[in-house]
């Protein structure tokens, strides 16, 4: 686990020079110079920034800058990839022309020698792959950024597909983690249009997730909670997991023969009902959501595969989106709410699904949704698209500055990414009706008398452990009041940029004392003629006059430079 409170000290970043200095030189190859220098890296990191390139190449000039950011954290390895596909699912921080060039990013690289998955292996469980299955193929199956797959034989015939993580990952990651916190503390002391937008809050949460993503057991106990959750529901398929086998860094599951989901002609020659699927693959996203509330994060077409008789079989857990009751039901009350175009509870239910920094303006946030609402509201059901509404939805709730919770994200991103899948199956399915028993559920679920039993027994529970500790607080608070050692802390905010402008002023006051005190002394110096002198003139004199310019000049250019005169 990557240790979250200590990143992105100053102090640890400098330990990785060397990465920080290949970092920025990707940084100016791609035309991003103006960034590096509003960060003001150079006064935090002696590296000789000056010596580096900061030109790009004439062919890469030519691309959109989405583009070259997508190129660059490409290069820039693992942890730039698995970063950028994590900014692909906020609209909230990143731009709409940037959102869609970093869902294409790329996680192919080349593979690690064999002699490398010997060594994990051996580490791991004390024996080669050739001690532990029939075959082994050496040849990896994929490659990517965090491991490979293989194709093995157990030694009871069983095919298995075998993911071994690639060496020193963890290392790496943490380093360039460490280097992300840094220069997003950064960006929130200098770029004043993301300082609303918390970077170092996106870093924390990037982290927490890559953390989860290369402990292989965090996968394999994923897989088999979602078996459990789909027993004896047969129309979906759940590799079985060889948990036994699995470690850290080797995960060892059931290889399973399908067509991919977007192969959509091969599934019509075969013969499955393609309407079926997109409303099968819906159900199933949805009854992971708002039945299990433990759901697929990331259903993309290269993560399902179709299996005879229109079983769907979900691939790689590595991702997984987890949602609470309580937020579970407070979005199913969003979309009634929008159905019902009640704008004060829609007001109302956005405020409770976000978080807020800041003031929040209600009156502007209720006018915005009301015309989100006209947008859609009246449209045919079958011109509704979710993704389009969620999208929609996700840029009004970031322009007030309000943020839903990771989860909800990937909620979201989930169903806008199974309704895309549904649609290139069946261009007829309504993904907002689908929803609705979900939902309706909910609701009803909320009315249950064993619900409201259990409801009411937590709220008395914690009224009479209110009540029995009242006495015991009362008292200690009394005893420090006899005792003089009650203290009350208040905390001035928005009060530093008053603070600055008094520091400034008296400064300035100071100054112009001390100048005009020159200035007179100089005088009296001069008047007086003491010696030595210069044609006539006291030379102490002169030299106080001189100075005495260069300090009005000094004040009179620092006065122009803040533009207040």
């Amino acid at each position: 686990m990557f240790s979250i409170r200590k990143l992105g000290a100053i102090g640890r970043t400098y330990r990785h020079l060397n990465r920080y200095r290949r970092i920025l030189r990707v940084l100016f190859k791609y035309g991003f110079a103006d960034l590096v220098e509003g960060l003001h890296i150079d006064q935090y990191l002696e590296t000789g920034l000056q010596m580096i390139n900061r030109k790009p190449r004439e062919q890469i000039e030519k691309k959109s800058r989405p583009e070259r950011l997508r190129m660059a954290m490409e290069e820039l390895g693992p942890t730039f990839i698995k970063l950028g596909q994590l900014l692909s699912t906020r609209p909230d921080f990143v731009a709409p022309a940037y959102l869609s060039e970093l869902a294409k990013l790329q996680d192919d690289v080349a593979p690690f020698p064999a002699e490398a998955v010997d060594d994990i292996f051996f580490t791991e469980t004390g024996k080669k792959p050739g001690d532990l299955f029939q075959s082994f193929e050496e040849r990896p199956m994929a490659a990517a950024s965090i491991g490979q797959v293989h194709r093995a034989t157990l030694l009871d015939g069983s095919e298995v597909v075998v993911k071994v993580q690639r060496p020193d990952i963890e290392e790496i990651i943490a380093v360039d983690l460490e280097i992300l916190a840094h220069i997003a503390s950064l960006m929130e002391q200098y770029l004043e249009e993301v300082q609303g937008h918390r970077p170092t809050v996106i870093v924390e949460e990037f982290a927490r997730s890559l953390a989860r993503e290369i402990d292989y057991t965090v996968e394999s106990f994923n897989i088999q909670r979602f078996a459990r959750q789909f027993k004896g529901n047969p129309a979906i398929y759940v590799p079985a997991i060889y948990s036994d086998l699995c470690t850290e860094r080797i995960l060892v599951m059931e290889y399973v023969r399908g067509v991919k989901v977007s192969h959509v002609e091969t599934l019509r020659q075969q013969g499955a009902d393609l309407r079926l699927l997109a409303a099968r693959g819906a159900n199933l996203i949805m009854e992971q959501i708002f039945v299990h509330g433990f759901f697929h994060a990331d259903p993309h077409p290269g993560n399902i595969t179709i299996l005879p008789d229109n079983v769907v079989c979900f691939l790689d857990f590595g991702m997984m989106g987890r949602l609470g009751r309580k937020d579970c039901e407070d979005f199913t009350d969003l979309v009634f709410y929008i159905v019902a175009r009640n704008e004060r509870r829609v007001t109302e239910s956005v405020l409770k699904l976000t978080i807020q920094y800041d003031e929040v303006d209600r009156d502007a946030l209720a006018r915005d949704l009301a015309e989100l609402l006209d947008r859609y509201v009246y449209l045919p059901l079958k011109q509704l698209e979710a993704g389009k509404i969620l999208q929609d939805l996700l840029h009004l709730v970031a322009h007030h500055k309000l943020y839903f919770k990771p989860d909800l994200y990937l909620m979201m991103k989930a169903l806008a990414t199974v309704e895309g899948v549904g649609l290139m199956l069946d261009p007829d399915l309504e993904l907002i009706s689908l929803a609705e028993p979900f939902m309706r559920k909910v609701k009803s679920n909320r009315m249950r008398p064993s619900r409201l039993a259990e409801e009411t027994s937590i709220t008395s529970s914690e009224y009479l452990k209110l009540i029995r500790g009242l006495p015991e607080e009362l008292g200690s608070i009394m005893s420090q009041l006899r005792g003089g050692r009650l203290k009350i802390e208040i905390e001035h905010s928005g009060l530093d940029l008053l603070r600055s402008a008094l520091d400034q002023v008296s400064n300035r006051i100071a100054f112009a004392i001390v100048l005009a005190s020159l200035i007179i002394g100089s005088s009296l110096i001069v008047l007086s003629g003491i010696p030595p002198k210069w044609n006539g003139i006291p030379i102490i004199g002169l030299f106080g006059f001189l100075f005495a310019g260069i300090m009005g000049f000094w004040l009179l250019i620092s006065i122009i430079r803040h533009g207040r005169m």
